[in-house]
């Protein structure tokens, strides 16, 4: 678990090129987290209707300005790509590379698929290929989806093991990620560990886009009872980006998707699989809507109780030092939301959802 997490908030860092960052502060934390909001990226995670190519591109702008940003700061040094198959591909991490004139040395592969049994739980994790070249007294550059983070440290102890087999060190990670907050314990961990045996690791520079998501807890299916464990994101005990939650809220049904992200191989390659899923979310949705606590859903949704606090809601954002009147603001804005959600019927905006999905993605749908 975090230490002091109900102490950390989010600060400026800087906002420029349409790109707004911001950095965890107030925590007790060996590496760096920042958050980075950009339009193409917030319309990414609030309309599952982006997929394939636009998948990748709606990363690129918020990925090439943090890379500027950590070039100019001297953060990166030699840089070597890693790329875990087959999130990695999502992430434009070469291209941003390229436009901001910073070298590639070589890049890595690495395939690791989490394994389900036949209950659809994951019950493991199998590498199946890997290509290394590796760099000395580099920057790994990597881009992946973290929701239980389990493929995230076996491959990164996998990678370790062979720069350390080859007596090849590192001089940091930078890593880029659609990310729950599970992933912050991990990386802290894997510094530690690291530093156990190379004592001048500089650590982990983690960019995490939009927000600092949660993943349900095993066991839990949410309120409506159709999410899964490990697997979905949702806000609660996050960090969400100002603009992400300003936009969010300025639409009707974005918030009460199944996940913030979705499967993200799926939107990109297997683009019928990821309509599937969103179409049956909404259709248990519209037929278990008389039995679902509609209330208790958004507060599930917003991730605290109603009604809240200015005080409480400003803390349970973590937003204590970000301008007042932006805050105010977004508190108002929640107030409305809350109050315009509860005019609509669950049954109403799931078939809405259905009817809008369809539309925008029929040209998919055999």
């Amino acid at each position: 678990m975090l230490q002091d997490w109900n102490k950390v908030k989010i600060a400026p860092e800087f906002s420029d090129q349409g790109v707004d960052c911001y950095k965890l502060t107030g925590g007790r934390f060996q590496n760096e987290y920042y958050i980075i909001s950009e339009a193409e990226s917030r319309k990414l995670m609030n309309r599952p209707e982006v997929v394939g190519y636009e998948v990748y591109t709606s990363l690129l702008t918020a990925t090439s300005q943090m890379m500027y940003y950590l070039k100019d700061n001297k953060r990166i040094s030699s840089a070597n790509i890693l790329s875990i198959l087959r999130g990695a591909l999502n992430f434009p991490l070469e291209e941003s590379c390229s436009r901001e004139h910073i070298r590639v040395h070589s890049i890595s592969f690495l395939s690791s698929e989490r394994v389900f049994d036949e209950a659809g739980a994951i019950s493991g994790l199998d590498i199946k290929y890997c290509k290394l070249a590796p760099v000395p007294n580099s920057t790994l550059l990597i881009g992946d989806i973290i929701a239980s983070g389990d493929t995230l440290v076996k491959s990164f102890r996998y990678v370790i093991k062979y720069y350390q087999e080859h007596n090849i060190r590192l001089r940091n990670i930078v890593f880029f990620t659609i990310g729950a907050r599970r992933g912050i314990e991990l990386l802290e961990e894997l510094t530690e560990e690291i530093r156990g045996y190379w004592p001048e690791f500089e650590g982990f520079i983690a960019v995490y886009y939009e927000g600092i998501f949660n993943c349900y807890e095993p066991g839990d299916k949410g309120v409506s009872g159709i999410n899964r464990a490990l697997v979905d994101f949702y806000w609660k005990g996050g960090i969400i980006a100002p603009a992400f939650r300003r936009q969010t809220l300025s639409l009707q049904n974005a918030l009460f998707e199944k996940c913030t992200i979705y499967d993200g191989g799926a939107r990109r390659y297997e683009i019928r699989e990821h309509i599937d899923e969103v179409l049956e979310f909404w259709q248990e949705i519209a037929k278990r809507a008389d039995d679902i606590d509609k209330e208790a859903l958004l507060e599930e949704k917003l991730g605290h109780s109603l009604p809240i606090s200015y005080e409480d809601w400003l803390a349970d954002c973590h937003y204590g030092l970000l301008e007042e009147k932006e805050c105010r603001w977004l508190y108002s804005q929640e107030k409305g939301f809350v109050e315009s959600s509860r005019q609509v019927s669950l049954k109403d905006m799931a078939n809405e959802r259905i009817a809008e999905f369809s539309a925008a993605l029929k040209k998919y749908i055999i």
